[in-house]
């Protein structure tokens, strides 16, 4: 080996010397051509002669270079200088020194992927001799030991060093800063040349610059070969293939690089062009983009982000402005000071950076960068990094070297600078192509998705209509089975009757609790055990009377209010999804007679019914919906022959309502105020009115009035002009003094006229006089056709004239001949109809103004169990009495008196028991939000102290009764009293103590106890009034 390298040295000499010699020859053929021109030589042949020499050297050290970059692990052998082939010889390592290797896991058949990667990814580091694990794995897979390459070498380059790198060989070859050509390899050095050459002494720069342009090395050059320690034999780069091919397509681009540039730099010689205007030899001439089609696409698309402390790849630091070249325009000047300098600095790794030199001008000309400083000594951080094997570098790695890579990055990032480079037209066909080749993909795949979904919406649409087309059929079917079952079961009820009311019996609800009923409660809330106590108590009050009461009466609550807490169900539904409550009520009325009866007539009705196996005392749904509207009950009240007020229902639209408003003043011109009543609402809520002594030709139209008289004001003629003038007028004065009676549920004319429109409504007068009473009839339209009054009373009013707060019982406002006459035609009317059980009839009476006569008008009926007859029920259990509505009077049993009787008064016959009379007034309306933070037991004490209680034996007093046990606000009561007065001022005393205690000065609460004492007391003077005048017509009459 020291030998080869001897020789090495030798060739490096000879070259040397040859070429000095060369040289020296040349200029004194110079010299003695311009000393003796009068002498003829032939200075053309020796000229001749000497560029042969030189051809032929610089040929043969050309081809010595290229052999020893390209085949790195082959050190050529220097035959006879008299020889002109060369022969290289191959190193053959002795074979008893490489260690027998078995076969590896990874060749054999069946292994997993993952040691297949493994087995790949070492195979990878085994093939990049410049990789730090590279040493490590030689020596653990096949025993050998390499150098460390690594470590930094001194400040001179010693004989013996070994260079290995991608691309460089041994140091016998030209050093690269002295090369004509930076992209062309380095000429071999024969041992001729070696030999022919010595180390001189220096020249002068024209001496340095004139070989350098012939490709020969300067004198001062140190051409001593170095061959490398270890000799390895040639393998690929890369086991992969498709790496192995991109790989050798990098390098045929670099070679066809140089050779375009060698081909150039002949043109230019020959031709005499000056250096100076001569390209650049370190990049290739692209052809200007004349069209999209002139230069081959890239062949990828740089990425381009945000230069942060993640992307950049971590360098050692070094310093800055050390070893740094520009590069302009995309173009490296290799005759550049800095750059000649950082190449001769790194000329040992030059052939690893020869590549990424070339992507880097490859990237500054494709987005047109006119310059950018290269760090070196950053280029050769990265380099020796890794991250650039095989052009696996991505662009934020290429622009970590840049000095100005804050800059750089700023212009790329500019839109369509990419396209203002090299290739940039080709690369924006490209791009337009690929947007729109896009374009119509997405389009034909959003077109395809969406043809896709609306298939599956009309195939999912058609199923659940189909789905429920079927519950609509099965739904229909069981509806009208259960119709079925009440129609019977109806006809059934009316057969038994009369046997039914006079034996004992089970009622589903509270209709009354006399002596053979058993009621069964169903109740929407579950009750607390103070409520249930209460009760329970309340119900055992009737002493001997009848102490099983209490026994009779059970409450059930439905276990599917649990699970419907939000929703607003009737107590049907809850109970129809209530299987144990159910199945309770199936063994409590098992064997025993029972029918149903509900609340507000509901479709559910029919469901439970037939659960239960049960008559349902009531209309059917259908026709309850029908005729349970404000503008049904005109319908009845016209076809019994009552008196209705002036009116028009069915009002569905805007021009509607107009037209019968215009048409109903022009025709009862005494009517000051006009009613508007929602059919679907109850009570006070869907009620609003209007004035029309706000307009003001009311006095005109009331003096054509008595014009014409009562008898021409029928006609058409003689209204029309009064009829025009209210049509006109209607629509502002509607806007202008419309207003609901309910603020808090409709607050505003528009809102009410929104609803009222869309549920139709009634329009109705208000009663032409300033005294107006309105009273309430509990209707039973029993199953054989007899039509009952069960309860009658007066209302109470609270703040405004239509909302009920009470009622007093029985009611004394009306003859009760005249009031049962028309209970009778209303009751035959809705038998007709096939409406059976409870209804409620609301009636008004006030006196005509002229003629003094008094006017019932009926003004609403309510299918269903009403809370006053609820109430009456209750009041008829504590007294033990019984009201007769037909003669409008209240009878209790006597009081019980202790007093003993003697044997005479036992022998004489027993007469009937003395009938006294009775006045309640009751209320279930009762509010006051104090209550619900004070305990029933606490307030029942309260009255206790205050003296407020029920005698047992008296039969007179106040009961309450109590609704929940969570929401405490609300109340209802009943004062018994031998006279109305006394009931009324009970009633009202009741209301103040309640109000006192519960309440403090700074905390009064929302109540009705005020407004409710306020109407009593009207109704006090009202009494007192009649009380006064009936005694002075008797006094006269006396």
């Amino acid at each position: 080996m020291s030998g080869s390298l001897h020789k090495g040295d030798e060739l490096g000499q000879v070259l040397v010397q040859v070429q000095n010699d060369l040289v020296q020859l040349k200029k004194r053929l110079g010299r003695t051509a311009v000393s003796q021109q009068r002498e003829t030589l032939d200075i053309q042949t020796l000229d001749a002669a000497i560029a042969r020499t030189e051809n032929c050297i610089k040929r043969r050290a050309e081809e010595y270079l290229k052999a020893v970059n390209k085949q790195v692990l082959i050190l050529p052998i220097i035959e006879d200088l008299e020889n002109n082939t060369r022969k290289i010889a191959k190193w053959h390592p002795p074979l008893e020194t490489i260690p027998d290797i078995p076969l590896q896991k990874y060749l054999a058949a069946g292994v997993s992927p993952g040691e297949k990667h493994k087995a790949a990814f070492t195979m990878r580091l085994l093939y990049n001799p410049a990789h730090p694990k590279n040493r490590e794995l030689m020596q653990q897979k096949y025993g050998i030991h390499l150098p460390d390459l690594q470590k930094k070498s001194g400040p001179t380059v010693g004989a013996q060093k070994v260079v290995t790198s991608p691309g460089v060989g041994s140091l016998a070859v030209v050093p690269a800063g002295l090369r004509s050509s930076n992209l062309q390899p380095p000429p071999p050095l024969c041992e001729e040349d070696m030999k022919a050459g010595a180390s001189v002494s220096s020249h002068s720069l024209s001496t340095h610059l004139g070989l350098t342009e012939k490709s020969l090395p300067p004198t001062a050059a140190d051409l001593s070969l170095v061959r490398p320690l270890v000799k390895t034999k040639v393998a690929l780069l890369q086991h992969r293939e498709d790496s192995s091919n991109a790989m050798i397509g990098v390098y045929e681009r670099v070679r066809k690089q140089q050779k375009d540039v060698i081909q150039s730099k002949d043109f230019t010689q020959a031709h005499g062009i000056p250096h100076s205007e001569r390209s650049s030899a370190w990049t290739t001439v692209t052809p200007p983009p004349s069209a999209a089609s002139d230069s081959k696409p890239p062949q990828g698309t740089a990425r381009l982000s945000p230069l942060n402390a993640q992307c950049v790849p971590a360098l050692p630091p070094t310093p800055v402005g050390k070893h740094c070249f520009s590069v302009v325009e995309g173009r490296i000047d290799p005759h550049a000071v800095d750059f000649s300098a950082f190449k001769e600095h790194y000329c040992l790794h030059w052939g690893s950076l020869m590549e990424t030199l070339w992507q880097l001008e490859r990237l500054m000309r494709q987005f047109a960068v006119p310059l950018a400083r290269v760090c070196g000594e950053r280029l050769m951080a990265l380099e020796r990094s890794g991250v650039l094997d095989w052009g696996s570098g991505s662009v934020e790695h290429l622009l970590s070297v840049l000095e100005n890579r804050e800059e750089v990055w700023e212009l790329m990032r500019q839109p369509g600078q990419r396209y203002k480079g090299e290739g940039g037209r080709q690369a924006a066909a490209v791009r337009i192509q690929t947007c729109w080749r896009r374009h119509q993909t997405r389009s034909a795949y959003l077109w395809q998705q969406r043809r896709k979904w609306a298939a599956g919406t009309i195939a999912i649409s058609w199923l659940l209509h189909a789905q429920a087309g079927r519950v609509r059929k099965s739904l229909q079917a069981t509806r009208l089975r259960q119709l079925e079952n009440y129609r019977s079961s109806a006809e059934s009820l009316a057969a038994n009757w009369t046997h039914l009311c006079t034996s004992r019996r089970t009622i589903i609800h509270i209709p009354s609790l006399d002596e053979n009923v058993e009621v069964i409660y169903v109740c929407p809330v579950r009750l607390g055990e103070d409520l249930l106590h209460y009760y329970t108590q309340l119900l055992g009050l009737q002493g001997a009377a009848d102490t099983s009461c209490a026994k009779r009466f059970t409450i059930l609550t439905p276990e599917a209010y649990q699970h419907f807490p939000d929703h607003n169900m009737c107590v049907s539904t809850l109970l129809k999804y209530s299987p144990h409550t159910l199945h309770r009520i199936k063994n409590l009325i098992q064997g025993k007679k029972a029918y149903l009866i509900s609340g507000v007539p509901h479709i559910d009705d029919l469901a439970v019914a037939e659960e239960l196996g049960v008559p349902m005392l009531g209309p059917e749904p259908a026709v309850a919906q029908l005729y349970g509207t404000k503008s049904g009950a005109r319908r009845i009240f016209t076809s019994a022959g009552v008196s209705v007020p002036p009116g028009h229902g069915d009002i569905y639209t805007l021009q509607q309502l107009y037209e019968c408003l215009a048409q109903l003043m022009s025709d009862h011109l005494e009517v000051q105020r006009w009613l508007f009543k929602m059919d679907g609402e109850v009570g006070s809520r869907g009620i609003a009115y209007c004035d029309v002594s706000h307009l003001s030709f009311r006095p005109w139209a009331l003096q054509e009035y008595h014009r014409h008289g009562p008898q021409l004001w029928r006609m058409a003629w003689a209204k029309e002009p009064v009829l025009m003038k209210f049509l006109e007028a209607v629509p502002s004065l509607l806007a202008s003094y419309g207003k609901p009676f309910n603020t808090s549920c409709y607050p505003t004319w528009t809102c009410f006229l929104e609803h009222f429109l869309k549920e139709g409504g009634v329009i109705e007068a208000y009663p032409p006089s300033d005294s107006v009473t309105c009273l309430t009839v509990d209707l039973l339209v029993e199953p054989e056709g007899e039509v009952r009054m069960l309860s009658c009373g007066d209302q109470l009013h609270g703040p405004e004239a239509l909302e009920v707060a009470g009622f007093t019982v029985p009611q004394s406002s009306v003859c009760p001949n005249t009031l049962y006459s028309i209970c009778m035609c209303v009751g035959q009317a809705c038998l007709q109809r096939r409406i059976l059980g409870h209804l409620s009839l609301e009636l008004v009476t006030f006196l005509k103004p002229g003629t003094l006569e008094q006017q019932v008008w009926a003004v609403d009926l309510d299918i269903g169990y009403s809370d006053q007859l609820a109430m009456t029920q209750l009041m008829l259990l504590m007294t033990g009495g019984a009201l007769d509505c037909r003669r409008g009077c209240l009878e209790v049993p006597p009081p019980v008196r202790a007093n003993k009787t003697t044997a005479r008064q036992r022998a004489l016959p027993k007469a009937p028991p003395p009938v006294t009379t009775r006045f309640a007034v009751m209320s279930s309306r009762l509010l006051h939000t104090n209550l619900s933070m004070v305990h029933y037991n606490v307030v029942f004490q309260m009255c206790k102290a205050q003296g407020i209680g029920y005698d047992v034996k008296e039969r007179r007093g106040s009961v309450f009764a109590l609704h929940d046990s969570v929401d405490r606000s609300r109340i209802s009561m009943i004062t018994i009293s031998p006279d109305l007065q006394g009931a009324l001022l009970t009633f009202a005393r009741n209301l103040s103590v309640i109000h006192q205690e519960i309440s403090a000065p700074n905390m009064q609460g929302e109540s009705n106890f005020k407004n409710l004492i306020k109407s009593i007391e009207e109704v006090v003077g009202v009494t007192v009034q009649n009380a006064a005048k009936d005694h002075e017509e008797e006094e006269r009459s006396e």
